[in-house]
């Protein structure tokens, strides 16, 4: 019977210390807050029709299935450092700033890994169809991007490994 393949969660040290702390906030500060909540519904008596009992049973459940996922990344996270990246070139951890040829639009993101990926925050993940296709090319190279929109270009003005 062949192994079973585990998915490793390739990440930045930034990602993994951010998984620890938010691991830790469950832990020690949101599953106590739960519990205090859950003694205070117990404390009204009759559990079968009470809301707040419920409530706090739900927001336990949540919690715990968010740490059980976040032991899991942990467990199996591949942290890659920007330091292994090649001079000049685009990696993890890497901030690249793209030109969308098309719509002459300079834009600039952080590769994170997956698990790390916040478009808010300008972080994209390197499994990303963007991503994927800027991985190991450098300043002034113009890469194609197949998407489901069609075909985008963006040309690379700039790598930053620091």
């Amino acid at each position: 019977m062949a192994e079973e393949q585990i998915r490793r969660y390739e990440m930045t040290q930034e990602g993994y210390d951010a998984l620890e702390a938010e691991l830790d906030e469950l832990t020690n500060v949101k599953m106590k807050e739960v519990a205090k909540k859950l003694g205070e519904a117990r404390e009204q008596g009759d559990l079968s029709e009470n809301a707040e009992y419920d409530a706090a049973k739900n927001e336990q459940s949540e919690i715990a299935g968010r740490m059980e996922k976040i032991k899991h990344m942990l467990k199996y996270a591949v942290v890659v450092s920007k330091d292994n990246n090649e001079k000049g070139k685009v990696g993890m951890g890497s901030t690249v700033k793209l030109l969308d040829v098309e719509f002459d639009e300079e834009m600039e993101y952080k590769i994170v890994g997956a698990t790390e990926a916040n478009s808010l925050k300008n972080k994209l993940s390197n499994e990303s169809p963007v991503g994927r296709a800027i991985l190991g090319h450098k300043k002034g190279d113009t890469v194609k991007v197949e998407t489901k929109a069609g075909v985008l270009k963006y040309k690379i003005m700039g790598v930053s490994n620091k």
